[in-house]
């Protein structure tokens, strides 16, 4: 498995949990309320931020245990790379036009928020996982 295929289960895996975590922590404060009067933007924050810092401590630890683990980045990896990217990144489009439209009709800042986190965890949870395809296969050729 090469440094950069381990690098998406990483992201995979942390963007998974940090999700579910935020997701538990917000429904539990509902206690019988509508979600929008929860208090979610503390959650949110604290929850990307422990995401981003869950990521580079994977990564660190990854080195850690093998340091001597090429790090090298060939042709396959930049092109698998940048597949996942573009694949991942439509999310990102749907979440912004999302945002926007919601905003628009005048929802509520709640929902708002959380259709845009909820795209960017779909954009990294599919680039990743079509990177983990793509090094398990073959990068498609046109």
């Amino acid at each position: 498995m090469t440094h950069e295929e381990k690098r998406s289960w990483i992201h995979l895996v942390v963007t998974v949990l940090a999700y579910t975590g935020y997701v538990i922590v917000v429904t539990g404060r509902a206690e019988g309320r509508p979600l929008p009067e929860v208090p979610y933007a503390a959650a949110l924050l604290w929850t990307i931020g422990g995401a981003i810092v869950a990521s580079m401590a994977a990564e660190i630890g990854m080195a850690v245990i093998q340091p001597r683990a090429s790090r090298a980045v060939d042709v396959r990896d930049r092109e698998i790379g940048r597949y996942g990217e573009h694949v991942g990144q439509s999310f990102v489009v749907i979440g912004a036009v999302a945002a926007m439209l919601m905003a628009v009709a005048g929802w509520d800042r709640f929902w708002i928020a959380n259709v845009v986190y909820l795209c960017f965890v779909l954009a990294s949870i599919l680039g990743s996982v079509t990177k983990v395809v793509l090094y398990r296969r073959s990068v498609p050729q046109w």
